[in-house]
């Protein structure tokens, strides 16, 4: 059965593979799929800024409202808001149509269960059944769903924010920060949060539009030069850089430095587990070596799972986790909400520089560096397993090698680094990434395994 849903959600190019049809399709198999379980299942649906929002919304609200779910609009909202309201008013599921930091052609569906964390790769399955099968079990004119529309979400997750942090100690510093909303759904939240913090605010593309004319949605250096530049000339305490749905935040510190998401990860990691005197965090296998080292300082525990953040959040839950998240900006609260909260992080960033009373710049020069080297390589999906065995079999003979884990992929670590070979799961490709303490060591490893696993799919 082809699949759907990939690491977050489904997406695609919008009336090209993601259309009217499927959207209808999507609603009644998920629509069904629930009533499976609950007689009148109630749903919470919302969007980004994307301007196929309002059509692909309507066509999975059709499909759930012809199998009998009862559907609840909470319009445009950031993806966090959408999870915690999710769970703070007890819907059975929840959608959001998004496709996160993808071009503004593209358009996705999201989903999350009752708990506010996104659907398990079971469910997704079980739904995708349906939708191929076409086995939808819809209503009768008397027993299709109700539709209500709720403006009140986006109070309740800022409402829900503010109860968990220090505010007083925050208000006090007076924050300056300068804020890169990238025209996305984030400029409906963070702006009010920092101000009911008592920040002053430099705006920069807070006003929503869907075709992102500030900048692209993904927040990396080349997108973020904008907000590196803002952040020094206005003398503002720091930047932040939302995505599209803003569940990941990117920072900028007083100098406008480009702060890795790795290092920020470790920054609150260091910080939280430091106040609960140790503590277990959760994070996938590319996240650096920094996150460990700090944890460790802190009599701390990390576990290491697959890339995807509602495996990280599932893991986190299950295992009682103080913290977790993803290298690439999203961060995960366990005393807020089980997913990625950009809203959230940029909170814990102002309570944490408060405390501190220290720069940015300052917080993350005590993270241990690390040189991290990414690239990719061209290979047939048939190919995957097999160079993935073959290479962890030619390991064992490695004296440089000290262990190899399966968790994603294939990762080898060393005395000096690790290497992990991790199959994209929607191209045929392997994505590489190595790290290693020197620049020369790293760019060595890279050299060597590229060559290596280049030379084994051609002879495979």
């Amino acid at each position: 059965m082809p699949r759907l849903f990939g690491t977050n959600g489904i997406r695609g190019v919008v009336n090209q593979d993601m259309n009217n049809e499927l959207a209808l399709g999507i609603g009644k198999a998920w629509g069904t799929y629930l009533k499976q379980r609950i007689s009148r299942p109630n749903c919470v649906i919302g969007t980004d800024a994307r301007l196929s929002n309002h059509m692909l919304k309507s066509a999975l609200s059709a499909g759930l409202l012809s199998t009998g779910c009862d559907v609840v609009d909470v319009g445009l909202v950031p993806t966090p808001t959408l999870q915690y309201t999710v769970k703070e008013k007890q819907f059975d599921t929840g959608i959001i149509i998004t496709a996160s930091h993808n071009p503004p052609e593209f358009n996705g569906i999201k989903g999350t269960a009752n708990d506010g964390i996104e659907l398990s790769k079971d469910v997704e399955k079980a739904i995708e059944k349906i939708y191929f099968s076409q086995q939808y079990d819809l209503s009768n004119w008397k027993n299709v769903g109700n539709y209500l529309t709720w403006n009140g979400a986006i109070n309740l997750y800022i409402k829900g924010i503010l109860s968990r942090i220090d505010t007083e100690c925050i208000k006090k510093q007076r924050f300056h920060v300068v804020l890169d909303c990238g025209n996305g759904a984030g400029s409906l939240a963070a702006p009010l949060l920092l101000k009911k913090l008592g920040c002053r605010v430099t705006k920069l593309n807070c006003e929503l539009d869907g075709t992102f004319p500030g900048r692209p949605s993904e927040p990396i250096p080349e997108n973020l030069r904008m907000l590196m530049k803002s952040v020094p000339e206005s003398g503002a305490s720091f930047g932040v850089g939302l995505d599209g749905d803003a569940d990941r935040a990117i920072f900028v510190d007083e100098n406008g430095t480009y702060i890795w998401g790795d290092k920020s990860l470790s920054l609150v990691g260091k910080y939280i587990t430091r106040e609960k005197k140790g503590g277990l965090a959760v994070t996938p296998v590319t996240t650096s070596t920094c996150f460990e080292d700090v944890i460790h300082q802190n009599a701390g525990n990390v576990v290491y799972t697959k890339v995807g953040s509602p495996i990280v959040a599932r893991i986190m839950m299950e295992k009682k986790a103080v913290f977790g998240g993803e290298e690439n900006g999203g961060l995960i609260f366990p005393e807020f909400q089980y997913c990625r909260d950009s809203a959230m992080s940029l909170v814990k960033i102002l309570e944490i520089l408060a405390k501190e009373k220290r720069s940015l710049s300052k917080l993350i020069s005590e993270i241990p560096s690390y040189e991290i080297y990414k690239t990719k390589i061209t290979c047939p999906n048939e190919k995957k397993e097999r160079i993935m065995n073959l290479l962890e079999e030619q390991m064992k003979d490695n004296n440089n090698v000290t262990n190899v884990d399966r968790t994603d992929g294939v990762k080898l670590y060393m005395k000096d680094g690790w290497v992990l070979l991790r199959p994209s799961g929607t191209e045929p490709i392997f994505r590489v990434y190595v790290e290693s303490k020197e620049k020369q060591r790293a760019e060595q490893l890279t050299i060597f395994y590229k060559n290596l696993i280049e030379s084994l799919i051609q002879s495979t």
